[in-house]
Parts: structure tokens; C-alpha cells; sequence
């Protein structure tokens, strides 16, 4: 989107300086030179930004500003262009959902604060690239920080996935925010089981107007796996090493994110990546088979608490969430599945109202073993449930099994059968 008529374009207009031109800004007594970028809906409009020769880009505050030149005129080699190709009937037809975090951001250059701005179109024209893999519809779900979606936006995501089935797509991507990606992963894994189509969601750990951007080499590689791999199932891909040379193919359910910032953050909780994407060369790391009946089950309960047990953890606090009308707890216990035995009182009062109680491990790998130690046989008869999933993953679909049950006994069930190589 291009300036709109705010503070930065009545100055743009002033200087005769447009979109793509070499322009010189004297700036606090200093200058700077560089091509003019274009400011993107819900930028900020008091400041203007340029790319240097270096490549960086820099923003300057308009009412710091003293002068504007223009340098060079904006060529056809020179303009900033999108050279997407046009729709072939010979490529395959993917559909890109666009619902906001850093793959969908950009860096105000004033504050450094990184915010949602950009569409799936404007993600499209920023990284023209990928239309020489398939011809690329675009959607805005919504653009949000990760942090910010909630158990309603998984369920809008999934209703739109719902309407696009018949529509001959090949696959299904979703960009997405990092830090909670795991959580609408494991959802739609859930939800949409056996959806004939593979759903991948994509995120980057840098913005996508960052030179270091790891967001183009995670779209094109997943496109090229939803290309070259038909396979059903959802999946979460990003960067598998430091460097651009391999994009992994996470489970969705088996994947978490841990690194704060690395490009290869998430990691397949237990076992290798279900496949590596190398220069569109699709390697299988997984005798999984994706070939589930297909079947929408899209209500959730969000009454879930997940509930991390630590040396001093409160009882009040547990005690608190049982009298919240929580209907069911994930306990993410110690070791092989443990909590003190300062809950025990609070354990059996939660099962005596009728919640479901489920035990995961702080530990990253490893298996939930509550019968080697006596505590843990206690927790059992108190009414707890062995869970072997990744902690993220049992409150989702505690989240998901309650929404699809009609009373605790049978959302148990639920929770013990593999619904989605969750286990």
C-alpha cells in the first residue's frame, strides 16, 4: 500500500519525491541517501523511511527533517516492482491465509518495534518468488501478534480451511506469529484430522523487510513440499539450521517452539522433523502414515488450565482454579510425571468435581512413567491421567476433547486415543 495523504506524503509531495527515487534527507544537521520505501497500512506516517547503499534500511522522523532532494529519478530498472507471473492452468493452486506476526510485519525504523502490517497479497508481491512454484490466491484471516490469538481465532481459521475444501487447492499455508504457532498447529491438527489437503504453517524469526528475513526460504520450501509431497496432515515449517540450506517439516502436534530468536527455533519434540525440504529436494523422516479419514470437529472448550508444579507452588492457586469452574487441568509436572504432595488434598478435590486431571513432563523428551515411583502411583488413584504429549499440545486438545464430549468419562477416552501422532 503507498503513502497515504498523512504528514509523510504532504512532505513527499513538497520535494516532488516518489515511491523509488534516490533521494538525499538532511536530518538533524546529517545526511542520508538512499532509495524511498514505501510505508505500509498502520506504519507509522510521522516518520520516512529509506534504503541505504549498504541495504539497511533507515527511518527518520518528518518533523526532524530540514530538506529533501531528489537525486535520480525512479527508472523502470530502478522502481520497486513486483514481477509476479501471471496465473498458469499448468501450476499447482495453493491457498495463502495470512493472520498476522513477524512473517507478516515490519520494523518501524523510529521506535524498533515490530508490528503486523503486511497481507498475504502484500506477503505475495514482497516475495515474488514463490509464483513460479503455483498460482497463489490470497486471504486475510486476521493480523495479529501471536500472543494475542486466542481459542476463537484457531476456530475461524479452521471454519475458512472448511470452505476452501472443494476448491481444488494443493495444499494450504498459513502464516503465521512463532511464538503460540504450535498451539494452532496442534488445533487444526485436531479439528481438521484427515483434511485431504496439506496444511502448513509458516512463521519467520525475523521481519519480512530484514535483510536477515528468514521468511522467503520458509514460504518457497513449503511450497515446493506441498508441490512435490502430496500428503495429508498439518504441519509447521521453519529454518532446521542456522544457515538457508534446510527447511523442516514439523508434526503439528509434536513440534514446539525453543529458541527465543534462533531461525531454527522449533523442533520436533522426541524424534527428527517429519521431512526436510533441501533446494526443493523432499526427504521423509518418518514411517508415519497420512492417510486419516477425514472428519471436522471444530468445537473447543477453552475451560482448560495448564498448570506448570514447581518446588513452593501455592495449593491456593489450584485451589483458586478449581473454583474458576476450570473443567479440566494439565499438570506439567516434574520427571516422569510428579507434583508435591502438598496438591494432593487439591488433586482429590478436583476429581471429586468431576475435572479432568492429565499429568505431562517439564522434561523436553522423555516418556510419562507414574508407576515406577509411589508418588506417582498416588497421583493415579487420586484421579490423575497419564498424558505422553508435549505439554502445549495435552491443553490443546484437552481444550478441543472437552468441546466434543458430552461428560469427563468420555472426553478421557478422547484423550487416550492418538488421534493426531500426538502421542
Amino acid at each position: 500500500m503507498p503513502y497515504n495523504t498523512y504528514d509523510d506524503e504532504i512532505v513527499l509531495i513538497e520535494s516532488q519525491a516518489s515511491i523509488g527515487d534516490i533521494i538525499k534527507i538532511e536530518c538533524n544537521e546529517l545526511y542520508y541517501t538512499g532509495m524511498l520505501m514505501p510505508r505500509y497500512q498502520y506504519t507509522n506516517q510521522k516518520n520516512i523511511v529509506i534504503k541505504l547503499h549498504n541495504g539497511y534500511n533507515v527511518g527518520l522522523p518528518i518533523k526532524e527533517i530540514t530538506k529533501i532532494q531528489v537525486i535520480k529519478k525512479k527508472s523502470k530498472i530502478d522502481s520497486i516492482s513486483y514481477s509476479i507471473r501471471k496465473n498458469d492452468a499448468a501450476r499447482p493452486k495453493i491457498l495463502l491465509l495470512s493472520t498476522g506476526g513477524t512473517i507478516a510485519s515490519s520494523l518501524d525504523y523510529i521506535t524498533g518495534a515490530v508490528s503486523p502490517t503486511f497481507s498475504s497479497d502484500d506477503i505475495k508481491k514482497l516475495i515474488p518468488e514463490i509464483s513460479q512454484f503455483a498460482n497463489i490466491d490470497t486471504e486475510v484471516v486476521f493480523l495479529e501478534s501471536s500472543e494475542n490469538i486466542l481459542p476463537a481465532h484457531w476456530k475461524r481459521i479452521a471454519e475458512i480451511i472448511i470452505t476452501k475444501k472443494n476448491l481444488q487447492y494443493s495444499g494450504i499455508i498459513i502464516s503465521h506469529g512463532t511464538d503460540t504457532m504450535h498451539y494452532t498447529a496442534a488445533y487444526l491438527s485436531f479439528a481438521l484430522v484427515g483434511f485431504p489437503i496439506p496444511i502448513v504453517l509458516v512463521g519467520s524469526q525475523r521481519s519480512l523487510d530484514r535483510p536477515s528475513s528468514d521468511a522467503a526460504m520458509n514460504l518457497i520450501s513449503t511450497i515446493q513440499f506441498i508441490t512435490k509431497y502430496k500428503s495429508q496432515g498439518v504441519f509447521v515449517a521453519m529454518h532446521h539450521g542456522g544457515n538457508d540450506d534446510v527447511i523442516a517439516c514439523h508434526i503439528g502436534t509434536r513440534v514446539r517452539k525453543n529458541h527465543t530468536s534462533k531461525r531454527s527455533a522449533f523442533q520436533t519434540i522426541g524424534g527428527k522433523p517429519a521431512f526436510l525440504i533441501n533446494d526443493g529436494h523432499i526427504t521423509k523422516n518418518t514411517d508415519k502414515v497420512f492417510n486419516h479419514k477425514y472428519e471436522a470437529k471444530l468445537n473447543l472448550d477453552p475451560r482448560v488450565a495448564l498448570i506448570k508444579y514447581y518446588p513452593g507452588y501455592n495449593p491456593e492457586l489450584l485451589e483458586y482454579v478449581i473454583k474458576c469452574n476450570y473443567r479440566a487441568i494439565i499438570f506439567e509436572g516434574t520427571g516422569l510425571g510428579h507434583v508435591g504432595n502438598i496438591l494432593y488434598k487439591n488433586i482429590k478435590h478436583a476429581n471429586e468435581k468431576n475435572i479432568f486431571l492429565g499429568m505431562t513432563s517439564q522434561c523436553i523428551n522423555g516418556f510419562i512413567q507414574m508407576n515406577v515411583y509411589e508418588s506417582g502411583r498416588k497421583l493415579i488413584n487420586l484421579g490423575i491421567t497419564p498424558l505422553n504429549m508435549i505439554p502445549e499440545t495435552a491443553l490443546v486438545k484437552a481444550m478441543w476433547a472437552l468441546g466434543n464430549s458430552h461428560n469427563i468419562q468420555e472426553m478421557k477416552k478422547i484423550m487416550l486415543k492418538n488421534v493426531a501422532f500426538e502421542f
